[in-house]
């Protein structure tokens, strides 16, 4: 039951995939962190009359059958989905998102145009598509969630789990704000004007200028002019302050947009995994309905070709530039939610014998797929304003662009445009709580976007991962595994990614991100104190520390040489499945034999 949680909170909304997962902190606490290895009484998936560790299992009559029927009762108290659609349309919900709709598109835009799809394609399946299929495959192989699936597969690096899980929970600290700011929105459109449709409202400043009045004015030449949606956000909805050590006081009406958020999360997942699988139904396929209906709107405005030129123009001059690389990297972890354990769980509902490989690859075209087909969508609209505007493509996409960038999660934001400078003495209150809102609390948010949810952080553990299947595990045992399970076995060159390709990619675009590091700042203008930035690296560290740590505790709590303390940390739990699924024929006796093999050998 350990993963139950985070796949019931995790189907919540598509466009924020990750907003509700802090919702299951407290049941994920109790079903991962206490359940221990399954005692003496527990299931045995050992082949009847093989030996293992000098014990012969026995085969009197009956055993089989009621080894199944505990099997049967076990499968049923953890739940599963209940057809193939559900699991498609979770992962789905998961990994598509506003990172895939907005954030693409953008980087496409900042990295050449056309030639960013190099990088990508080669991030995609170095990268992507690999370690898309291991955490899944891992998930339905154990039965597990993200922390006791690496604790049965290898001991020593359960540190993964619990890595994986800090990114996740300081990622729900504040993507949850995003959904208050959504509903924040929702409510401020039941009106005939909508707030920030003209510059007529108590919060505008004098530098406020409507479109349509500015298209009429030749001789608009103020150079700080803003639009009214612009000063709604910067204004109605954040009052921003001028710092992060202002954080001001609490306002009610976004405190009850955060409730409300919190009160949707619960009723989406209190039912557990039979019925957050029927809301996905909904929350899955909606928002590819609204992108359908934003490109055919998109594509028939006028200007619309240009902006789509705008976008797939190649620049292959900005290959040269590492920077381009690294942001192909970065957007392939996000947008895949990779490392973030929520793949392990969705898998580990998964029948034993699921073809989990082609689900995989399919739901990686998917993603990408629709990543590609968004940008159509974002820059025919782009391409229209700038000709409304009288402007070029690229003033116009950075002006609506996160100024406040990197935008890293992999749910994207909302669009943050440059401050104006606030009056002295300012009246408005502010803040959704304390400390991720208030006229500081877009400071805040920031932080946490910047360091928590940093791509050297996924890139440390997607590095871990792959070195503790391939070379601790074993890759060629790992692929016995799958093979057990979906009858075949995969494309050999995901293995030999797993092996050499995934993880020196991986640690060369850490080592890069590290080298290349830069201050955190807003809108390119405020730059954060000292101590701002020393709390976004403990942000950081927080999550990457949690894999040496582990190391190191294990090895300090059991006794024997190191060698032995080695020996018995990489070693998989005896409970691991071969295994048969429910409804299933059990696997064959060689494959069950050949694990027990592998055990005795390497163990």
């Amino acid at each position: 039951m350990n993963g139950l949680a985070w796949v019931r909170v995790r189907v919540l909304c598509p466009l924020l995939p990750p907003v509700a997962q802090i919702c299951a902190l407290v049941a994920w606490l109790v079903l991962n962190v206490t359940e221990e290895t399954p005692s003496e009484g527990g299931m045995d998936y050992r082949v009847p009359g093989a030996v293992s560790n000098g014990e012969t299992v026995p085969t009197h009559p009956g055993m089989e059958k009621e080894k199944e029927e505990e099997e049967e009762e076990q499968t049923l108290e953890r739940g599963q989905w209940n057809n193939k659609l559900e699991y498609v349309l979770s992962v789905a919900g998961e990994i598509i998102g506003l990172g895939n709709v907005w954030r693409f598109p953008y980087l496409c835009y900042k990295n050449g145009g056309g030639a960013f799809f190099i990088p990508y394609l080669i991030f995609l399946f170095t990268c992507g598509i690999p370690v898309f299929f291991l955490e899944t495959a891992l998930g339905q192989y154990t039965s597990q969630g993200g922390v006791t699936a690496w604790r049965r597969i290898c001991p020593l690096f359960e540190g993964i789990g619990y890595a994986s899980q800090v990114i996740v929970v300081l990622l729900n600290f504040y993507y949850i704000i995003v959904l208050a700011w959504a509903l924040f929105y929702l409510f401020s459109s039941f009106t005939i004007d909508l707030p920030w449709g003209s510059c007529d409202h108590e919060w505008n400043t004098g530098n406020c200028m409507e479109l349509q009045k500015a298209n009429s004015t030749l001789n608009v030449t103020n150079e700080n002019a803003t639009s009214p949606v612009i000063e709604f956000w910067e204004r109605r909805v954040l009052k921003i302050s001028d710092g992060i050590q202002h954080l001001g006081s609490l306002r009610w009406e976004l405190a009850l947009c955060l409730l409300l958020a919190w009160i949707i999360c619960y009723f989406c997942i209190w039912k557990g995994v039979k019925s957050t699988g029927k809301v996905v139904y909904f929350t899955a396929t909606f928002p590819y309905l609204m992108l359908v209906v934003l490109l055919i709107r998109g594509v028939s405005l006028p200007g619309a070709s240009q902006g789509i030129l705008f976008y797939l123009y190649p620049d292959l001059s900005r290959l040269g530039d590492p920077q381009v690389w690294m942001d192909a990297g970065t957007q392939i972890f996000f947008s895949y939610a990779i490392c973030l354990g929520c793949l392990t769980a969705l898998g580990s509902y998964n029948k034993y014998h699921n073809n989990c490989y082609r689900d995989c690859v399919a739901l990686c075209f998917l993603n990408s797929g629709t990543s590609f087909v968004a940008g159509f969508a974002i820059f025919s609209i782009l391409g229209f304003m700038a000709g409304e505007q009288g402007v070029p493509i690229a003033e116009v996409a950075e002006s609506v662009c996160l100024r406040g960038e990197p935008c890293h999660s992999s749910c994207g934001h909302v669009p943050h445009h440059l401050p104006q400078e606030e009056p002295p003495g300012d009246p408005y209150p502010a803040g959704l709580h304390p400390l991720l809102s208030g006229r500081g609390g877009m400071y805040v948010f920031q932080l946490f976007d910047y360091y928590a949810a940093s791509g050297m952080c996924l890139l440390f553990v997607a590095i871990f991962e792959t070195l503790c299947i391939a070379w601790v595990y074993g890759a060629e045992r790992f692929y016995d595994n799958i093979e057990d399970m979906i009858g075949y076995r995969p494309w050999p060159i995901i293995k030999y990614c797993w092996l050499f390709i995934t993880p020196a990619v991986c640690m060369a675009t850490f080592l890069f991100s590290l080298i290349k590091y830069t201050p955190l700042t807003y809108n390119k203008k405020y730059v954060y104190p000292w101590w701002g930035d020393t709390l976004g690296w403990l942000l950081a560290l927080s999550s990457m520390v949690c894999i040496p740590l582990w190391i190191v505790y294990k090895l300090s709590t059991i006794k024997g040489s190191l060698r032995e303390r080695l020996r018995q940390l990489t070693c998989p739990l005896e409970d691991l499945p071969s295994r048969p699924g429910t409804g299933q024929a059990p696997p064959s006796t060689r494959a069950g034999l050949l694990m027990l093999t592998e055990l005795e050998s390497h163990c």
